[in-house]
């Protein structure tokens, strides 16, 4: 899988790092982390990395389109490397849990504005907030 990651970084004219690499590793075996677990994570690889490191690679590699940000309302920055394809995401109101949520199926992308003020718009953040089934089961039990 590095080559992968490999050819990834030099596909968007990134120099193949350790730490670049862990960091992609970290994100595709745990979507929507936030930079905390994204350190812990490196550091079981690279136990010397420092944390401005993850924190420069993680903005390299959200500046070059490889890893997306997404910071929903009231919670904290998480990192994801799926992108490119315009999903969405559901919230849960209860234990924060993110996943993500394909377009709806037979409609068009949400990326037309229904008045855009002149902006090339080339992306649409969507957040669905609800509560996730185990989290609902616990309040009913209560």
């Amino acid at each position: 899988m590095a080559s992968d990651f490999e050819a990834q970084l030099r596909a968007v004219s990134l120099r193949v790092t350790r730490p670049r690499l862990a960091v992609l590793a970290a994100l595709r075996d745990h979507a929507h982390v936030d930079t905390d677990t994204v350190i812990a994570l490196v550091r079981a690889e690279l136990p010397r990395v420092s944390h401005q490191a993850v924190y420069d690679v993680l903005r390299a590699l959200t500046n070059a389109g490889s890893v997306r940000r997404i910071e929903p309302a009231g919670t904290t920055a998480r990192h994801e490397s799926r992108v490119g394809d315009n999903h969405h995401h559901v919230v849960c109101r209860s234990c924060g849990a993110i996943a993500d949520v394909d377009c709806a199926v037979g409609h068009a992308s949400r990326l037309t504005a229904w008045d855009d003020q002149g902006f090339v718009v080339d992306e649409a953040e969507v957040a669905y907030w609800g509560t996730y089934p185990d989290c609902a089961t616990r309040r009913i039990a209560q």
